[in-house]
């Protein structure tokens, strides 16, 4: 097997530090670069915040439980990956259904605690299903971007974890942005 085709591990226990940082940086940069992008989508939802400040309250949560639930997936299936006992077709499908169940969960538990906390129906609806939606992408998001990782022999705990992560990041701010516009403007 030619170099190209071999995935290098980041191996802290093995490997140097100059060739871990060699492996990490890459994609933290990208994700540095693509996290500034996120703060550019945020302002792009001023008008929704601007008239309900409370929305700007929620916007680390639903990134948050959205990429919380993502990390989950990468990280099993990262490990299955490296053992060779991942089933592509099989994760998906399981984390399509955990995400959708974890979703509905977590988007009613929010709704309820926000109409309880803030007695806001368009508020708790509007933050409810942005979590809902958002979580229930997570996984698939996370297990496709690690999947093309491996397929292209990088290693998928270094290139997917940054990356997937901003690409959730962005995902959820966009659900939340839109749902929230349409709910509240």
């Amino acid at each position: 097997m030619s170099h190209h085709n071999k995935t290098i591990y980041a191996d802290d226990d093995t490997e140097s530090v100059p060739l871990l940082l060699r492996l990490r940086i890459p994609p933290l940069i990208a994700g540095l670069v693509l996290g500034m992008g996120i703060s550019f989508l945020i302002s792009r939802f001023e008008e929704v915040i601007a008239t309900n400040v409370r929305v700007a309250f929620f916007i680390p949560f639903v990134v948050y439980i959205a990429s919380a639930t993502g990390t989950q997936t990468q990280s099993i299936y990262t490990r299955d990956l490296k053992t060779h006992r991942a089933k592509f077709r099989i994760y998906f499908l399981k984390e399509l259904a955990l995400g959708i169940i974890l979703g509905a969960l977590f988007g009613l538990i929010t709704a309820s605690a926000i109409l309880l906390w803030f007695h806001d129906t368009s508020l708790a609806m509007a933050v409810g299903l942005s979590a809902l939606i958002a979580t229930a992408t997570a996984p698939t998001i996370a297990l496709i971007t690690t999947e093309l990782f491996n397929d292209l022999h990088e290693d998928p705990a270094v290139e997917s974890g940054p990356i997937a992560t901003v690409i959730q990041d962005a995902m959820s701010v966009l659900i939340y942005g839109v749902i929230t516009s349409l709910i509240l403007l």
